[in-house]
């Protein structure tokens, strides 16, 4: 789907302006999987640039494991980055590149590190203390949320490019952007030093309406 992929690739290019000078390993635009937004992640690779990034969120999908296959198997060709939300099974039968832990799960993520994981980790961060928390962890990059109003069920209240600024210079950690970031929105994000974004509405491939739960 063309518009689809023009759509994406310009969030690719937004998202690339953004990054500031600290060393990261993730594509400046990360793509999440959503139950209800995003349920695919095969579609949403198809649609993505080379050089974007995916994190399929499973919510214990009984097809998870042959879904993940076939996402990776894709984002090999394609040259996407591919994380599985909180499943150091999953990522390991399916060949992933690495984990995505919700802020709950940042003490497992440290577990595994210390065991002497090479998997690329993310997690969520919704404090300064859990920023702390993940650097500590081993993580290598956080998703700080909720930065614009957003319309999924799980966002906080926002707030706002100022103090996600304010929250990076707490950390050296790769820091992005997640919640109610759009084409829009994403140019307020510019000259804050962070590495990139996390987004799921800005790019809707192949969205149902179904209501379904929600994971970080």
């Amino acid at each position: 789907m063309k518009s689809a992929y023009d759509a994406a690739a310009r969030m690719a290019s937004a998202a690339a302006r953004l990054t500031g000078d600290r060393p990261h390993v993730l594509p400046p635009l990360l793509a999440l999987t959503d139950p209800l937004r995003q349920p695919d992640p095969v579609a949403l690779i198809a649609n993505l640039a080379p050089g974007s990034g995916v994190i399929y969120r499973h919510f214990g999908a009984a097809d998870r494991l042959e879904t993940a296959r076939r996402a990776v198997t894709l984002a090999n060709r394609k040259g996407v980055t591919i994380l599985v939300s909180s499943d150091p099974d999953l990522a390991r039968r399916s060949g992933a590149h690495g984990i995505h832990w919700p802020e709950q799960h940042i003490a497992q993520a440290g577990r595994m590190r210390a065991r002497g994981s090479t998997l690329i980790f993310t997690a969520s961060a919704h404090s300064v203390k859990a920023l702390a928390r993940a650097r500590l962890a081993g993580i290598d990059a956080t998703l700080v949320s909720t930065v614009f109003p957003s319309a999924s069920p799980s966002a906080g209240r926002p707030m706002g490019p100022l103090a996600l600024a304010a929250w990076a210079q707490h950390s050296d950690m790769p820091i992005y952007a997640l919640g109610g970031v759009n084409p829009r929105t994403i140019r307020r994000l510019e000259s804050l030093q962070i590495s990139g974004v996390a987004v799921v509405g800005a790019l809707e491939v192949g969205a149902i309406r179904t209501a379904g739960p929600t994971q970080t």
